[in-house]
């Protein structure tokens, strides 16, 4: 009965895996792992202590485990003092995202709005568009920028302007897997410890950075990243240039923080628990992936609703996919981390779809333009691993030359497919098509 229970999780935190991650050969690998599975080859030596080649079969006792070392106990709190939790010193720092007048209230003038969507090392689409619409002259001060999951990482340099666009692009097309996550290290909350992806936040988010970004929000703008706070089951956007504008060395911590939880993918990735107190009370909530509430956030759900008669204040709603959205067949192997990422990658294509139909009516709602770009269904660049840097790169510089053409977004989504899927021309599917 044990061994089937962790089974089970080690499956169900493969499902969430695939939000962020698509299923390249470490992270099968590493799934195998967990999941018992006895072969196992790992396609990067720097990911793990010591790449091992494919296990031939030995009459000699398998190794003992290590003890996982036992995590503290947490704080308890009732539901109450988390719907009325704060950050202290910084009361405007976050909002619930289901919260309509909290929503409105955050909210500035009336400008251009730019949405960007999670997708993991996809993200090299999004870095590469707004660089060609740079470029090219086409790109406004966003008046919103909102981020969930890898867009919650190229969120800040979005909003901070065009002179974060090389750093925008290293981010995306000079890391590889060891510089977000390292393998064979459980923490006992996840698969592999996101160390590497916490200390790359803390270079990139320099004093600089969050100084700039405090100055737009002074000026009227606004910078939103979403989380999920677990303990309650509901997405959280965070004010990051009010935590900005607020200074300090609390407000940096909080600003990585908050970035670092919006990636991370529960049971892979290990939560981030942040400090918050209510009536006196001081507590800890645990923080994941923005990404369980929705592939990008817009609006709070009820005033995205069909039936809601509420009006976007903005110009121009811009929406950036970080997801391939083409479906793409493949005979799934009989073993559970295959059938599971090929099954949530095809569900995450449908819910992306409907989360732009359902932008598009609001958008058309509100007398908004709506503008959507998507990775082109031509590109189909093969990929060595996750977060290959070539494959990257290749992204990075179609999302570029969509960006500085003459027509980066489409007035409306994309067209669902049918008919066949496509036959991938290469042996392992492209990250932007998992």
């Amino acid at each position: 009965m044990m061994k089937h229970t962790a089974r089970t999780l080690c499956a169900t935190a493969t499902l969430l895996w695939a939000l962020l991650i698509p299923a390249t050969a470490p992270f099968q690998a590493a799934l195998a792992q967990g999941l018992g599975k006895p072969t196992v080859t790992l396609a990067r030596p720097k990911l793990v202590t010591q790449a091992r080649a494919k296990q031939q079969p030995s009459t000699s006792p398998p190794p003992v485990a290590s003890k996982q070392k036992e995590l503290p106990p947490r704080t308890p709190f009732t539901a109450a003092e988390d719907a009325a939790s704060t950050i202290a010193g910084i009361p405007e720092a976050r909002f619930w995202a289901d919260s309509e007048s909290d929503f409105q209230r955050a909210l500035p003038a009336p400008g251009p709005w730019l949405v960007l969507s999670s997708g993991g090392e996809d993200g090299a689409f999004g870095a590469g568009l707004l660089a060609g619409l740079t470029a090219a002259g086409n790109r406004p001060d966003y008046a919103v920028v909102t981020g969930v999951s890898t867009g919650a990482l190229m969120a800040p340099f979005a909003f901070a302007g065009p002179r974060y666009d090389d750093a925008l692009r290293k981010a995306y097309t000079e890391v590889s897997a060891a510089d977000i996550f390292e393998a064979g290290s459980s923490t006992g909350e996840s698969f592999v410890n996101s160390w590497p992806l916490k200390e790359l936040i803390a270079k990139q988010i320099t004093p600089e950075l969050m100084a700039d970004i405090a100055a737009a929000h002074r000026s009227g703008r606004r910078l939103f990243v979403v989380t999920t706070n677990l303990d309650a089951e509901r997405s959280v956007v965070w004010n990051m240039g009010a935590i900005a504008a607020h200074g300090g060395e609390d407000a940096i911590k909080l600003f990585r923080d908050v970035l670092l939880a919006s990636a991370a993918v529960p049971g892979a990735f290990p939560p981030v628990l942040i400090d918050v107190e209510a009536n006196g009370k001081r507590f800890q909530e645990m923080h994941a992936d923005g990404g369980i509430g929705g592939q990008f956030f817009v609006a709070p759900a009820a005033l995205m609703a069909t039936t809601s008669d509420y009006r976007l204040p903005a110009t121009q709603l811009y929406i950036v996919v970080n997801t391939g959205l083409e479906r793409d067949f493949k005979v799934v192997d009989r073993f559970a981390p295959s059938i599971l990422t090929q099954a949530v990658g095809a569900a995450v294509k449908v819910d992306t779809r409907m989360m732009l139909s359902l932008s598009y009516a609001v958008a058309k709602r509100s007398g908004v333009g709506f503008n959507a770009a998507t990775i082109p269904a031509s590109f189909n660049a093969p990929s060595q691993g996750a977060f290959d840097p070539k494959y990257m790169g290749l992204l990075f510089r179609t999302g570029y030359e969509q960006g500085r053409g003459a027509t980066p977004f489409s007035a409306e989504p994309p067209p669902y497919p049918s008919g066949p899927s496509r036959q991938p021309s290469h042996i392992e599917k492209t990250g932007a098509n998992q």
